[in-house]
């Protein structure tokens, strides 16, 4: 008779702080990077950087290339690029201007104001926006051009375009209703910011706890419920926090009395009122969710980073590259159409200089947001995050004086760096699997 001896269950490693959150080391890089940076010009600005009038304004500014950005993700992610998005925002700004200043009012008696001027407008410059980015798109899948090669023809030909149907010229004002879509134009008010800000805090910690209770039903691992809480109050406080900055800048008592008095009333004495959660940011989350979505529990997005993760495996088992090619650039010309929404009605006009060098700014967003150029992983959240460290860089500096080349030096070794650490994060990650 044999005697058998039990072997030892291996115990499991212990998980840090960091593990057990299942947080995202890059993201939380990112972050901190962030609030370095806030810091640090707000030192150098006396306290300006970081007050509510300078963020409010940062909010706004950035909103135009993150919507690009969230675009741009799906197009890394599919080993493609994407250099004319600075073209199409100026083509399709220069033609939803002169569809309110021109052919409305002269062709069909919409003027200024009329409820359908800036609806039609609108319309008419997504489906441009839309058609020109599935035309490239049909270019790179089915005639086999590089995409490089086809937006790099795209940047010359949709900025140019827009430059001879303006004749140079700037188109101004626009429509009023139109206008309300760029930013201090258009804000939702205190009480309307708050009760999104609190909808937004409960739809956030249901979609946590329902994503929890499934992956244990499932049998997958989940975070401890201490961990769990403390993402939440995270969430939570990130949330409200952003509200209640928004709601900090004080709308102007000039302003504010002529408000008052095209309603034919008086102001009260002594009356402080906040802009609140403006229009277009609320266009940007919108934006940001119908992606995540779309990336994360459609078809569509799967095939997208299928594609980007394997080409050749994707084409092999079904996927048809080609069509999802169009559909993944004509999402990028709809985006770009409604970024040109919201810049010209922040500028309440169109410009011949609208756009102009966004492609560096859109690219830079996304890759410094851990999309990776090799393709195949990227997130929405991490291109936005990245389009607000670009802005408050380029903000920070020009409050500081730094002179524009300079400024220009800064965010192309700011590209190159994110790059390289990005290469060294998936080479140390490869490394360990």
């Amino acid at each position: 008779m044999t005697e058998t001896t039990s072997q030892p269950i291996p115990s499991q490693p212990k998980r840090n702080l960091f593990q057990q959150l299942d947080l995202d080391v890059r993201l939380l890089g990112m972050i901190g990077a962030f609030v370095i940076l806030c810091i640090g010009f707000n030192i150098l600005t006396d306290g300006r950087f970081l007050s509510p009038r300078n963020l409010f304004n940062l909010t706004i500014q950035t909103v135009s290339v993150a919507i690009m950005a969230t675009g741009m993700v799906f197009v890394i992610v599919m080993r493609h690029i994407d250099l004319s998005v600075g073209g199409v925002l100026a083509v399709t700004s220069a033609v939803m201007a002169l569809v309110q200043t021109k052919l409305l009012p002269t062709y069909f008696g919409l003027g200024f104001d009329n409820p359908l001027t800036w609806i039609i407008a609108i319309a008419i410059g997504l489906c441009i926006g839309t058609l020109i980015g599935a035309f490239q798109g049909w270019l790179i899948g089915y005639q086999s051009v590089p995409a490089f090669i086809v937006t790099l023809g795209g940047f010359l030909v949709w900025r140019n375009s827009g430059w001879l149907f303006t004749s140079g010229q700037t188109i101004g004002p626009l429509d009023k209703n139109f206008l309300v879509l760029g930013g201090v134009n258009g804000t939702m008010g205190e009480a309307a910011s708050w009760a999104i800000g609190i909808v937004a805090v409960a739809v956030s910690l249901w979609a946590m706890i329902s994503s929890r209770r499934g992956r244990i039903q499932h049998g997958f691992p989940a975070k401890p419920a201490w961990a769990e809480g403390v993402v939440m109050g995270i969430v939570t406080s990130a949330i409200l926090g952003f509200v209640w900055i928004l709601n900090s800048y004080d709308i102007p008592t000039r302003k504010l009395q002529r408000m008052f008095e095209a309603k034919g009333e008086v102001m009260p004495e002594g009356l402080q009122v906040g802009y609140g959660l403006p229009i277009s940011v609320l266009i940007l989350i919108v934006t940001a969710i119908v992606m995540t979505i779309v990336a994360r529990r459609t078809r569509l997005g799967r095939y997208i980073f299928a594609t980007g993760g394997n080409p050749d495996a994707a084409e092999l088992s079904g996927i048809n590259t080609r069509f999802l090619t169009v559909k993944v650039f004509a999402i990028m010309g709809f985006l770009c159409a409604l970024s040109a929404v919201v810049a010209s009605a922040r500028l309440q006009n169109h410009t011949n200089d609208i756009g102009t060098l966004d492609e560096l700014r859109v690219i830079a967003a996304a890759v410094i947001g851990g999309t990776a150029l090799a393709g195949g992983a990227g997130t929405i959240y991490g291109a936005i995050l990245g389009a607000l460290v670009m802005q408050s860089l380029q903000s920070g500096m020009a409050m500081v004086g730094v002179d524009a080349p300079l400024q220009n030096i800064v965010v192309g070794t700011v590209l190159v760096l994110a790059v390289w650490l990005d290469i060294q994060y998936r080479k140390r990650m490869g490394a360990k699997l």
